[in-house]
């Protein structure tokens, strides 16, 4: 004869079928526990199963392992929205040279486009600011050493992907690239601009990848729980003469993320894209 599961286990078992039935039939009403909608209160639960708070508070702790529900300090616990996850090929395309992941203009949204989906940024917003020192140590200048910032917010399918903030020296601005200052997208992107504009002309650029949890609003603009992961990547360009043209720091939410790399003559991507 089976043995019998935990009772945790089959509360938790219960609600799943309920959050996968609501989310694989968004336009029936009469379904509760869509994504964004809150959990039966601890004490509803309690009376719902005839359970104990510590069986409930398990169950709860199993579908938050699952990525199903987070638990909002003060609020309650919400069912999480599934997330298709997006791909972004950091390599440059052998054709441009340039890479998806941290290019200003047209380069998102095309490379977006092409895996069939929507894409929207907003307009930058320019700043003036001492350089930050993570950032400095990049750009081969001062720590308080004035530099533009222009940052932006990116959406997939009307939903926020990630947060990019490209940092240029003062200088380029004094020697002509006035465009940097506009609150407005450079529609052919900052490579060319710069090369443009200047004869900077990017040859390459270094990827350093790091990680942290969200900071600041971040949970609150990306719908997060406080300790989700972050992937958060510094791109710095190079001339020819190995002049630093510009940072550009992208934070991904991981729920939502994947980022490629390609060496060498490889087989298109789409093919094993994982659909978690």
């Amino acid at each position: 004869m089976a043995q019998q599961s935990p009772m945790y286990q089959q509360i938790a078992a219960e609600l799943r079928g309920e959050i996968e039935q609501a989310a694989n039939e968004p336009d029936n009403d009469d379904l509760e526990l869509k994504p964004g909608d809150q959990l039966p209160t601890e004490m509803q639960l309690r009376e719902r199963y005839g359970a104990s708070r510590n069986t409930i508070r398990d169950a709860i702790k199993l579908l938050i392992d699952q990525r199903l529900v987070e638990t909002r300090p003060g609020q309650g616990t919400y069912v999480l929205r599934k997330i298709d996850p997006f791909v972004t090929l950091l390599s440059p395309d052998p054709e441009t040279g340039v890479g998806g992941g941290g290019e200003e203009g047209a380069t998102y949204l095309s490379m977006v486009n092409e895996q069939h989906r929507k894409a929207n940024v907003t307009t930058p917003k320019v700043e003036v600011l001492s350089c930050p020192t993570e950032v400095a140590l990049r750009l081969r200048i001062k720590p308080r050493d004035q530099v533009i910032s222009r940052q932006q917010q990116r959406y997939i399918d009307n939903t926020l992907w990630s947060i990019q903030t490209s940092f240029y020296p003062m200088e380029w601005v004094t020697r002509g690239a006035t465009r940097l200052l506009m609150a407005e997208n450079i529609d052919e992107g900052s490579v060319k601009y710069l090369a443009d504009a200047l004869g900077l002309t990017q040859v390459g650029y270094r990827d350093w990848v790091t990680a942290r949890v969200p900071v600041d609003n971040e949970p609150a603009l990306f719908g997060l729980p406080h300790n989700a992961a972050m992937f958060r990547i510094f791109r710095t360009a190079f001339t020819a003469d190995e002049i630093a043209t510009r940072v550009t720091v992208t934070v991904y939410p991981a729920d939502r993320s994947q980022l490629v790399y390609n060496f060498g003559d490889v087989p298109d991507l789409s093919y094993e894209q994982d659909p978690r």
